[in-house]
């Protein structure tokens, strides 16, 4: 009889501390999380992500210079560090487990991992240009498919 009460209690108070163990495993994934961005600096590139929407904006609608700071607190709100922080922390905590982020987190605090970090927006650029090149170089090809296929 000792026992099962024992046992009864032991278990009552098991299945109430789940939730704390929980909300620390969710407190230390999500700190995982949050070093991976400061790693990565995401909250820097963010904030260029808005600038360079901003900039793009003000000159594809010059009339919406003399609003330019109620769009900038749009921009801010919609796709800004501090719209995006929560949404991209639950994203990525859905990706990736505490222990992946923590040896993503070691790579990224890594010489390489740094250089790749600092490294990684050129390669992009870089990337992204040669495809635009190599489209334009070849677009020809496609005109030639697309006649022949309504030529059909």
């Amino acid at each position: 009889m000792k026992t099962s009460i024992c046992t009864s209690l032991l278990l009552m108070a098991l299945t109430c501390s789940l939730p704390c163990m929980t909300s620390a495993d969710e407190a230390s994934h999500r700190q995982a999380v949050e070093r991976l961005f400061e790693l990565t600096r995401m909250q820097e590139k963010i904030e260029t992500s808005v600038n360079n929407v901003m900039a793009m904006q003000l000159r594809q609608e010059p009339a919406l210079r003399e609003h330019e700071a109620l769009l900038r607190d749009y921009l801010e709100q919609q796709i800004g560090w501090a719209g995006l922080k929560s949404p991209l922390t639950e994203m990525y905590m859905q990706s990736f487990t505490e222990a992946e982020l923590n040896e993503i987190n070691a790579f990224y605090s890594s010489p390489t991992g740094s250089k790749m970090i600092e490294r990684l927006p050129e390669l992009i650029k870089q990337r992204d240009q040669l495809a635009m090149q190599r489209m334009q170089q070849n677009i020809g090809e496609l005109r030639q498919a697309i006649e022949k296929a309504d030529s059909k």
